[in-house]
């Protein structure tokens, strides 16, 4: 039985070209709309599947307002949309679609996001999976997790979800989450459960690279292109060909760099440094611990690359949320370096389990990763009998006292750490390890918050 698809968009040559994109891939495509009172008709007249909705339409009602209907009666909507208007998306994200499509719209973005919309929808209506079922779907991964994530708790096990339903799809995924979280692990997934698992998985860490030569990095460059360029130099998108290329900290790119990456995503076309374009056959997957949405009011991320990023969204919650992950993580990292270090230790005083399950863990399962290493180094009976964390938590504003930003904090939280490493920034004991996070973005980030090196005490500014 043909999916039917209404259209609602008030802009006929739009419509018109999504009614023969949907007419050729077999869809059936109930009468356009261009009004809140037609598509109201329509959905009581033909009771349609998913509706395409434009933001904007004739008349004081908008299709923000034909959203929130929708929703009450749990038929899937993707919104079309060439909004700006960081307000207008806001309200259209709190209606909570099952995407969003960029004008002038493509075939490829249309086809991708009804697929991604159906599967995700009919999950959604049928309620929560059954867990055991799904264990059962993953009985073939290494450990006995799924695809190798440990975890039992029910908010990633919806991820697990997640990542069956878009992996075979050529969308791209923005992974969102704190720092630590498993971003990358989730990225590998998606391009395991794919069509491309046989291609390169590529990663790059947006943040990691200098200004000066991101351009290249990411496209490559011509020999002679620039001083240096000693020789012809292909670029990871390049290299990722045929595959995945996963853009961690992709909200860390400067302006400059995000209008030649919207480029790769609308076209599959890049351009090197000094060279002509040609195109790419590659799978993008972005992830950022940043605020998007901030970063686009702020004018450091634009909102048109943020809409073509945003297709499949994937919100990894922080492990101070998945309180039963907290020792199934520990248990599972103390195994593994105790056996790399020849070790017999068994598990954790009680004293130490209750530590642990108080902790917030702010750098998350890389933290616990970290610290499992050290304290298998550090222990040496059976029983781990202290906590080895590190630094202690930031005070908490009185009432009295202003709140601090969350640039402020993080600027004084990453000071503190450099304090009781005495600046030291990576290896066993130094910042990074610390924080439970990369080197390399740690010292982005130690660039961009305009810390000072840290050295015996001394104080940063």
């Amino acid at each position: 039985m043909k999916l039917k698809i209404l259209i609602v968009e008030d802009i006929f040559i739009e419509a018109n070209n999504l009614r023969l994109i949907l007419d050729r891939a077999g869809y059936a495509v109930i009468p356009i709309a261009s009004t809140f009172a037609e598509a109201m008709d329509m959905l009581d007249r033909h009771k349609p599947d998913l509706v395409l909705l434009d933001i904007y339409l004739r008349g004081s009602l908008t299709g923000i307002d034909l959203a929130r209907i929708l929703a009450t009666r749990k038929i899937p909507f993707i919104y079309l949309t060439a909004n700006s208007n960081r307000k207008v998306f806001q309200a259209a994200k709190a209606t909570r679609p099952y995407g969003f499509l960029v004008k002038p719209f493509r075939q490829r973005d249309v086809l991708a996001a009804l697929e991604v919309a159906v599967e995700l929808h009919e999950v959604l209506i049928k309620g929560a999976m059954d867990q055991s079922g799904t264990n059962k779907r993953y009985d073939d991964s290494a450990e006995g997790y799924p695809f190798n994530i440990v975890t039992a708790c029910k908010s990633m096990q919806n991820i697990f979800e997640h990542i069956r339903l878009v992996g075979p799809s050529e969308t791209s995924v923005l992974i969102l989450g704190e720092s630590g979280t498993g971003k990358e692990l989730v990225a590998k997934a998606i391009h395991e459960a794919s069509n491309r698992n046989s291609g390169p998985f590529v990663v790059v860490n947006c943040g990691a690279l200098p200004a000066t030569i991101i351009e290249s990095e990411l496209f490559g460059h011509e020999k002679g292109a620039f001083t240096g360029a000693l020789e012809k130099r292909a670029g990871k998108f390049e290299a990722a060909n045929g595959g995945t290329i996963f853009l961690d900290e992709v909200g860390e790119l400067p302006a400059e760099s995000q209008v030649k990456f919207l480029r790769v995503l609308q076209q599959k076309e890049i351009q090197p440094v000094g060279g002509t374009a040609r195109t790419v056959d590659v799978r993008i997957i972005a992830a950022t611990n940043r605020h998007l949405d901030e970063e686009v009011a702020a004018g450091r991320f634009r909102l048109d690359l943020y809409y073509r990023l945003n297709v499949f969204p994937i919100l990894i919650p922080p492990l101070r949320e998945r309180k039963d992950d907290i020792m199934l993580l520990a248990n599972y990292f103390l195994k593994k370096f105790a056996d790399l270090a020849r070790k017999i230790i068994t598990g954790f005083s009680a004293d130490v389990i209750m530590a642990m399950e108080r902790y917030d863990w702010p750098g998350n399962v890389r933290e616990m990763e970290n610290l499992m290493q050290r304290t298998v180094l550090l222990t040496k009976g059976p029983v781990v009998t202290e906590f080895y964390h590190k630094p202690a938590h930031l005070n908490v504003p009185t009432a009295e006292t202003r709140v601090k930003s969350i640039v402020e904090n993080e600027r004084d939280h990453i000071i503190a750490t450099l304090k009781a490493c005495n600046g030291k920034v990576y290896g066993p004991g130094g910042a990074a390890e610390l924080l439970g996070i990369n080197v390399s973005t740690l010292n982005s980030r130690i660039k961009k918050l305009g810390i000072e090196k840290i050295r015996s005490g001394k104080k940063g500014k």
